[in-house]
């Protein structure tokens, strides 16, 4: 006669809590974009953040370094017209990636982006990418890409028929590409 073995023991599944860190970098986005408040956007960050644009090496470090940048150079100092369109999300366990596009006519100085170059009146459309890190469900950190020379022909700073760049055609191909039913 054949001996059967013992079951295993099966593990208990454990509970958790799993944050839903899309909805807090779509809080945080919407303080920022839409509500023009700096507190809001603070309460979604962790202790001492940092945001760090890439291309232009502005932003702050630490809480009392990212209030003043988001205070001076970047809430509510955007253009009125400025929109974002998401092309795509990508969720980790402790990090949000979003690919997006960013709309606005150049009617005002943005200090963070284009310092230093007063409004030109042009419409931009810029792909970005941002990498948001989270600890204990807030922001510890934003990385924030975009390409510099695509703004800057743009805006009419670099002229795409005697340099290698692109301008809007970047942000349309883009969402061109990605709209396409996939097989």
């Amino acid at each position: 006669m054949k001996k059967m073995k013992k079951p295993k023991k099966v593990k208990k599944a454990r509970k958790t809590n799993k944050l839903d860190l899309g909805a807090i970098f779509d809080a945080h986005v919407r303080h920022e974009f839409v509500d023009h408040d700096v507190a809001a956007t603070m309460k979604t960050m962790a202790a001492e953040p940092y945001v760090h644009n890439v291309p232009t090496l502005t932003g702050g470090d630490g809480h009392a370094g990212v209030v003043d940048f988001y205070t001076h150079h970047f809430v509510g100092k955007m253009p009125a017209d400025t929109r974002i369109e998401r092309i795509s999300r990508t969720v980790g366990s402790d990090q949000v990636v979003d690919e997006l596009i960013m709309y606005f006519t150049h009617d005002c100085p943005i200090d963070y982006m284009l310092p230093g170059i007063p409004p030109t009146g042009r419409k931009v459309a810029l792909p970005h990418v941002v990498v948001m890190k989270f600890k204990g469900g807030k922001v510890a950190h934003e990385h924030i890409y975009w390409d510099q020379a695509c703004v800057l022909a743009q805006i009419g700073l670099l002229d795409p028929n005697k340099l290698p760049v692109t301008g809007a055609p970047q942000a349309e191909a883009l969402v061109e590409k990605s709209s396409r039913k996939r097989a």
